[in-house]
């Protein structure tokens, strides 16, 4: 793909341009799309219709289960995004961009906004199963765009941690690899089972992880409840975790292009 030789002094179209390419390269990978999107959406069916009835959260389960799906698809979308810039570091496209003056930022903001937008229409996926399969919200106009808010918030801080984990690793295998750890945190939370279910060295950990307090915050506003401080907490840890992206992005890319 070719890119105006002035996009150098224009990031945010530099951005835009990029995203647009990232999105007609998940066309061209669309196994791996629907996968990402399937898979989130078979584990919810395997977990409310196989598991549910052996687990007493004191609602229906498919009530309780939706939240920490909505979650872990953010974590399988992102995935993609550090296999993507693994491969285009590795093919030496990011070297191209450079030759036209294209910073780090719009190289790896192009990747997120790409990313962003897979992760949308996985969570539309998701919700249209879920009213399918009987999951009712409650919520109010103002509970229902606090939770995409905060859904957005953090698919953006797990995709942009991602494009360093695709800078961190040299190969697309490797990265796909490293971004298990942001797939495997909502088990130990609150997601699936009540915390206090779990046994008691476990407790400290799930309560105080990243994605508890956003899965708390979710079910809250969905189901129109309380959620205390639990949403200011989750916007704490996307911020720490966007913040942490972005410097150590920035360092990577420096040290990988220089």
């Amino acid at each position: 793909m070719s890119l105006p030789d002035t996009l150098g002094a224009r990031p945010l179209t530099a951005t835009a341009t990029l995203a647009g390419r990232g999105i007609r390269l998940s066309r061209r990978a669309v196994d791996a799309v629907l996968t990402s999107m399937m898979l989130p959406v078979m584990l919810m069916l395997v977990f409310v219709y196989l598991f549910g009835g052996a687990i007493d959260t004191g609602t229906r389960y498919v009530t309780y289960v939706v939240p920490g799906v909505l979650v872990l698809c953010a974590g399988f979308g992102a995935a993609g995004t550090a296999v993507s810039v693994s491969e285009d570091m590795k093919r030496g496209i990011v070297d191209r961009f450079r030759t036209l003056d294209v910073g780090g930022v719009p190289i790896l903001a192009g990747h997120v906004v790409a990313a962003v937008a897979r992760n949308v229409l996985a969570t539309a996926l998701v919700f249209g199963v879920a009213f399918l399969i009987g999951f009712r919200p409650g919520a109010t106009p103002a509970g229902w765009l606090a939770a995409i808010g905060l859904l957005l918030a953090f698919i953006t801080a797990v995709s942009w941690l991602s494009a360093t984990a695709g800078l961190l690793t040299r190969t697309p295998e490797a990265a796909g690899a490293v971004t298990f750890v942001m797939m495997f945190l909502p088990y130990p939370s609150s997601a699936f089972v009540p915390i206090d279910t779990m046994p008691d060295w476990l407790h400290g950990f799930a309560a105080h992880q990243p994605v508890t307090p956003l899965i708390e915050s979710m079910r809250g506003l969905l189901l129109d409840r309380p959620v205390g401080a639990d949403p200011w907490i989750a916007l704490a840890w996307c911020a720490g975790l966007l913040a942490l992206a972005l410097a150590s992005s920035g360092f990577l890319f420096r040290l990988r292009t220089r």
